[in-house]
């Protein structure tokens, strides 16, 4: 009996990336379902009523939900396919794993959505710091690794890989800050996971994203210059 994996995608969603990430590190196929949030598709209706959110992960008929629960469901159900393992064997690291991918989605995520749709300047520049300051700690988990997960790519490598595009959208000007200037070795990890084909394909094109980020906030009568 074959395998059938179905995601309920948006293209610009970074919790979608990752799943992408993950799928591909792991040689999966599947077939890609893009949802249009402002007309919810009964599929996503019915496989997520508690948020009614993507992404939304299908095997076999089963849905998954949320994006690091996905991400672990992949792994411990392909724990054999390619011979990567994302979360570490080691109890302590996995709960470090496990910590610092939290981290990623209460403090980062937050920061950066609030410098995407933010409304006055002195709103952007709270979130510039806050996110700035996020990153340090980030780079400072990661120290001289290659990666998160050591000489291999693992599993924190796939939760902030999620957002490896959007890094660089917010360097080409959503704001006033340079991530590569202020986190000079978080971008270098950057570069080196968009050199992967598992990244390259799961990703938009930064410049995408920020014209998708300037067309909405222009359709929202937000400024984008101060």
């Amino acid at each position: 009996m074959s395998e059938e994996w179905v995601l309920l995608d948006f293209r610009p969603s970074m919790f979608s990336y990752r799943v992408k990430i993950a799928l591909a590190e792991k040689g999966i196929s599947y077939e890609c379902r893009e949802e249009d949030l402002r007309n919810k598709s009964p599929l996503l209706l019915e496989m997520n009523p508690v948020h009614k959110k993507i992404p939304v992960l299908i095997h076999n008929g089963k849905p998954i939900c949320e994006s690091v629960n996905i991400i672990q469901y992949i792994d411990e159900v392909c724990k054999d396919k390619n011979g990567l393992q994302f979360l570490p064997s080691d109890p302590y690291e996995k709960a470090q794993a496990r910590f610092w991918a939290d981290f990623i989605d209460k403090k980062l995520h937050v920061a950066s959505m609030k410098i995407t749709w933010h409304k006055t300047k002195e709103e952007l520049e709270e979130a510039e710091k806050e996110m700035i300051d996020c990153l340090k700690l980030l780079e400072q988990e990661l120290g001289d690794k290659p990666y998160f997960g050591g000489e291999r790519l693992g599993y924190l490598d796939i939760v902030l890989g999620g957002f490896c595009s959007w890094f660089c959208a917010i360097d080409l000007g959503f704001g006033n800050i340079s991530i590569d200037a202020e986190c000079s070795k978080l971008m270098e990890w950057t570069k080196r996971c968009m050199e992967r084909e598992s990244f390259s394909k799961s990703l938009e094109e930064p410049h995408k994203l920020h014209d998708f980020v300037v067309q909405m906030r222009e359709r929202w009568g937000l400024t984008n210059k101060y």
